[in-house]
């Protein structure tokens, strides 16, 4: 009746070990899709994607679900401040606290077109 009790908690750190070594083998297949992804998946995206699609992807996190502004400023009557063409090309070079690169410089006007009509 005197059972060793530390067998309880090797067997539990045996299986967190198998667990661990499992899991980063499958993290190590998801990190080269990822890379995959990155070297030729962006342009073609954003190439076939609508100004819809594209702000939702990239610019709803600082500019909100209602382009109400938040982190960046609000977009709504942007249009009426601003042309189609320092639109264009704030989304592809960024101002102030806007990262460059975002939109890709071929979809800019037609993304710029698209924001100015927001009201």
């Amino acid at each position: 009746m005197n059972r060793n009790p530390l067998i309880p908690f090797l067997l539990i750190a045996l299986i967190g070990i198998g667990l661990m070594v499992t899991f980063s083998f499958n993290g190590l297949n998801n990190a080269e899709e990822i890379a995959a992804e990155k070297e030729g998946g962006g342009e073609e995206d954003q190439a076939s994607a609508k100004p819809e699609d594209l702000y939702q992807q990239n610019c709803i996190g600082c500019h909100g679900d209602q382009y109400q502004g938040g982190v960046g400023p609000a977009l709504k009557g942007v249009g009426d401040k601003l042309s189609e063409e320092e639109i264009a090309d704030i989304l592809v070079n960024g101002k102030g606290s806007m990262p460059p690169g975002l939109i890709s410089a071929e979809k800019a006007p037609e993304m710029a077109k698209w924001v100015s009509e927001i009201k």
